[in-house]
């Protein structure tokens, strides 16, 4: 399984990423060893995640939601 997932950064930016292993993913964005994007705004926060079957799925589903504008993605984020 694979999880799609939104972070909140340090500058208020939205960051989407997918992973297998939600946990060791978001140790490694908090101690900047993370994306390129997340390590210059830290700190991370975890806003939103979603499960996808395996990693095409949630390779389309990010595609989907980094096509998304900011405001679309706050409502994703808060479930509307």
């Amino acid at each position: 399984m694979y999880l799609v997932y939104i972070l909140r950064c340090g500058d208020g930016s939205l960051y989407t990423g997918i992973t297998n292993d939600l946990s060791r993913r978001l140790a490694a964005h908090s101690s900047g060893r993370g994306a390129k994007y997340t390590r210059s705004r830290l700190p991370v926060a975890l806003v939103w995640q979603e499960a996808q079957p395996d990693k095409s799925a949630a390779l389309r589903r990010e595609r989907q939601i980094k096509a998304l504008s900011r405001a679309e993605k706050l409502q994703l984020i808060a479930g509307e």
